[in-house]
C-alpha cells in the first residue's frame, strides 16, 4: 500500500496458494523499494539485492507541541548477497523520474490495453467466449480485450490449444479484432514433463532447464502435472523461449499475462517454489535459486518483450505480470494477483496500485469484483466504478467464483456500469497521455494525494483518495451501505 504500517515484511516474491487478504505477507511481487515522505523532503532507497530477507519499519512520531518529531527507522536483513543501497532525494516527481532513469523507463502500452478488459478462468470454449462479447455488444458497452485463461490449453500445456473447445481460435481472434476486441493469452514458465510436447522437446535440445547441483533436471508439479521450469537468467534461455510466442502470435493474440512466475510449484521443496538449491546461470556469474528466485519472473518478462518486439515490430508489446521485482515496468505491467472477494479486497485494490506506482510500476490493476466469490452487486459496482480509474482496468475471476459480466447484478448496476465504461472510454486520451508521461518521467498514473504537496501532514494521512494524473481528483466509495463522499474525509 502507499503507507506501510509497523511490522515486519518479507522479501519474497510468493504464491499464498489462496486469495489474499489485507495484511497478508508476502504476496506475489517484492519491491525492495522504501519511499519516505517528510516534511523537508522525499527520499527513496533501493536496496539493491535480490536475495530472501525482511524490512522492519517503525514509524515516527510527531512531538506533541515540542515541535520535535521522533524518527522512524528502517531495518533490513538479507540472508545472503552484497548489500548495495541507492539513496535518491528530492521531490516525489524528481525522485520518481531518478528512479526510472536507474531501472528503467516504463513501457508504453498499446491505446488498446488502457480499455476494458473482461477475464475469466473458465470460459471454457469459442461459443461461451462469443456470448461474452456479443452480450457487450448487444448493450452497447464498450469491450476492447478478452483474456484467456489456463483452460484454453491442451491439457494446460503453455503454448498450445484445446483443438475441440478452440477449432478455430486464429479466426475467432480475427472476428474479434474486427470489432475491435483483441485477445490476451495467459503465459506459464511451467513446462509439462512429456517427451512429444513441442516445448519440452525443444527445451531439452537447449539445455534450458533449471538443474540441481548434480545435473538433474529440478521437477516440479503444476497445472499441467509434473513439470520444468526454463531458467530466464541465461540469455540464451530468453531468447529461445521468447521464440516460442510465434506460436501465440499466430494464434491471433495481441498481448499476454504471465502467471505462476514467482515461480510456483505445487510440490513444495520447503515453499511452494524451486528448492533454493537449483543452480542458476544468472548471467554468467553462476548462483543458486536463492538469488534467482526474486528476479525470475522479471527475466521471464525481458524474455518475451524483447522477442515480441522483433516479431510484431509494427506493434507495441502488451505484457503483465503476476510476479516481479524491480525494473519490471521496463517490459510491462503487473496485477493485484488473486485479491479476495469483500470490502477488504476492494479497498486493498487501491492500496496495491498507488503503491506500486510509488515502487515505479505505473501500470497495474485489481480483479475486479474480487477473484474468489460473488461479490453482492453494491460491491462488484463500486469495484467497477473504482477499476474505471486505474490503469489496467480488468474484470476477473476463480473457476468457481460468481459471474463478473456487468448485466448478471441487474439493471440498475447495468446502467451505472454503463456509465463508468462510457467515462472511460471518454479519458482514453487522457490515460495516453499519461502513458507517456510515465516513460518519460516516472511519474505515475495514479498518485496520492500529497503528490504535488508532500510537506502537507493532512494530505499524507489520506489513503482512500486519489489523483488521476494532474488533473483529476478520483474519491470513490470503498464502504458498504454509502452513496456519497463528505468533503472532510477526503
Amino acid at each position: 500500500g502507499p503507507r506501510l504500517r509497523d511490522g515486519t515484511y518479507r522479501l519474497w516474491n510468493t504464491d499464498p496458494g489462496r486469495a489474499f487478504v489485507p495484511g497478508d505477507d508476502p504476496l506475489y511481487v517484492t519491491m525492495p523499494v522504501q519511499l519516505v515522505v517528510a516534511d523537508a523532503a522525499t527520499h527513496l532507497v533501493f536496496h539493491d539485492t535480490s536475495w530472501d530477507g525482511t524490512v522492519t519499519l517503525r514509524e515516527g512520531e510527531e512531538g506533541a507541541g515540542s515541535g520535535h518529531d521522533r524518527a522512524g527507522a528502517s531495518e533490513l536483513r538479507m540472508d545472503g548477497g552484497p548489500l548495495r543501497c541507492w539513496v535518491i532525494v528530492g521531490t516525489p516527481a524528481r525522485v520518481l523520474h531518478a528512479w526510472v532513469s536507474l531501472t528503467g523507463a516504463p513501457a508504453l502500452p498499446p491505446a488498446w490495453a488502457l480499455g476494458h478488459h473482461h477475464a475469466r478462468w473458465g470460459f471454457g470454449s469459442e461459443r461461451e467466449v462469443r456470448r461474452i462479447v456479443a452480450g457487450y455488444q448487444e448493450r452497447g458497452l464498450p469491450l476492447d480485450a478478452v483474456h484467456l485463461d489456463i483452460d484454453h490449453y491442451d491439457e494446460h500445456q503453455v503454448f498450445t490449444v484445446d483443438q475441440e473447445r478452440f477449432p478455430k481460435l486464429p479466426a475467432l481472434a480475427e472476428e474479434l479484432r474486427r470489432d475491435g476486441v483483441r485477445l490476451v493469452s495467459i503465459v506459464d514458465p511451467a513446462v509439462k514433463t512429456e517427451s512429444g510436447n513441442a516445448v519440452y522437446d525443444s527445451g531439452m535440445s537447449e539445455d534450458a532447464f533449471v538443474r540441481d547441483a548434480s545435473g538433474r533436471l529440478v521437477r516440479g508439479v503444476v497445472w499441467p502435472g509434473e513439470a520444468v521450469f526454463p531458467d530466464f537468467t541465461q540469455a540464451r534461455v530468453r531468447e529461445w523461449w521468447g521464440g516460442l510466442y510465434q506460436e501465440r502470435l499466430a494464434q491471433g493474440f495481441a498481448g499476454f499475462w504471465h502467471d505462476m512466475n514467482e515461480p510456483t510449484s505445487f510440490t513444495a521443496f520447503g515453499e511452494s517454489t524451486l528448492p533454493r538449491s537449483a543452480r542458476h546461470d544468472l548471467d554468467g556469474r553462476g548462483g543458486d535459486h536463492r538469488e534467482a528466485h526474486n528476479v525470475y519472473a522479471l527475466c521471464m518478462a525481458r524474455a518475451a518483450y524483447e522477442a515480441l518486439r522483433e516479431l510484431a515490430p509494427q506493434e507495441r508489446p502488451f505484457l503483465f505480470s503476476r510476479s516481479g521485482w524491480a525494473g519490471m515496468q521496463s517490459y510491462g505491467g503487473t496485477w493485484s494477483g488473486d485479491v479476495a472477494t469483500g470490502w477488504p479486497g476492494l479497498r486493498a485494490s487501491l492500496s496495491l496500485v498507488m503503491g506500486l506506482g510509488l515502487c515505479g510500476v505505473p501500470y497495474s490493476g485489481p480483479d475486479v469484483g474480487g477473484f474468489d466469490g460473488s461479490p453482492s452487486p453494491e460491491l462488484y459496482l463500486r469495484w467497477f466504478q473504482l477499476g474505471a480509474f486505474l490503469p489496467l482496468f480488468r474484470t476477473h475471476a476463480s473457476l468457481r467464483a460468481g459471474r463478473r459480466e456487468p448485466w448478471e447484478f441487474g439493471a440498475d448496476v447495468l446502467e451505472h456500469a454503463r456509465v463508468a465504461l462510457v467515462e472511460r472510454r471518454r479519458l482514453l486520451p487522457y490515460f495516453m497521455t499519461l502513458a507517456h508521461l510515465a516513460r518519460r518521467t516516472g511519474a505515475p498514473y495514479v498518485r496520492p494525494l500529497w503528490w504535488g504537496a508532500p510537506e502537507d501532514r493532512a494530505l499524507r494521512d489520506c489513503e482512500d483518495a486519489f489523483l488521476l494524473g494532474d488533473c483529476l481528483l478520483v474519491a470513490p466509495v470503498l464502504y458498504p451501505g454509502s452513496d456519497r463522499r463528505h468533503q472532510e474525509t477526503v
